[in-house]
């Protein structure tokens, strides 16, 4: 260890990349946003999964950042399985070229269609949004709920 005058030793190693994540915070939310994974994140900013774990637990700006970004995924792909979930109508366009002698004239066919809904998507909404109603397994539901009540017991008798 190198001695650095003031009678304390620092330890050998990397420079911290802190800094640099740090001012990139706004284009790390900007990727997590597009749908990119952290370990995409990882890479584009050059440092190791294991070192952007550690900023995470240690910088909370990190962690705020990376919630803001995922939560307008999030947001997107409940909205499309909630649109899904109902069913919608939409319009399919064709276009193709028809030959007519010696000329060709381009036609666009604009059709109106419907996409049913889906009992899947239903199903997932029901269960995540609603568990309480909507649950395959309601004696499990009970137990997980009286095992939190008991846990909650058992922490305000601790602080009691």
């Amino acid at each position: 260890m190198k001695d650095t005058g003031g009678g304390t030793k620092k330890r050998p190693g990397r420079k911290s990349k802190w800094d640099e994540v740090r001012t990139r915070l706004p284009e790390i939310e900007g990727w997590l946003k597009k749908g990119l994974t952290e370990a995409q994140v990882c890479k584009n900013l050059g440092v190791a999964v294991s070192t952007f774990n550690d900023y995470k637990k240690r910088y909370p700006e990190l962690m705020n950042a990376i919630k803001r970004g995922k939560q307008t995924i999030i947001t997107e792909i409940e909205n499309a399985l909630i649109k899904r979930a109902l069913g919608y109508e939409y319009e399919e366009v064709k276009t193709y070229i028809k030959r007519e002698g010696d000329k060709e004239i381009k036609h666009i066919e604009k059709i109106q269609k419907h996409m049913p809904a889906d009992v899947g998507a239903c199903a997932i909404l029901l269960k995540n949004k609603a568990p309480d109603e909507y649950t395959d397994n309601k004696a499990l539901l009970n137990l997980k709920k009286e095992e939190l009540a008991l846990r909650k017991m058992i922490e305000e008798a601790k602080n009691w």
